[in-house]
């Protein structure tokens, strides 16, 4: 595997599929689910690990 070479892609079982294309869904239906914000933070969602995090400071609620 040198530069610029990709492993070569294993044929995934039906179930294995299904789970990604759900997981997918998942993740689209999340990210719609939350609303716009006006005036807020860059970057992800500090709370998406249920907990609160800023400049890698993490605090409970």
């Amino acid at each position: 595997m040198g530069d610029g070479e990709e492993a070569p892609k294993r044929k995934l079982t039906p179930e294995a599929e299904r789970a990604l294309a759900e997981a997918e869904a998942r993740r689209k239906a999340e990210q719609e689910k939350l609303p716009k914000e006006v005036g807020g933070r860059d970057g992800p969602e500090p709370t998406r690990y249920g907990d609160w995090e800023k400049k890698g400071i993490v605090s409970d609620f």
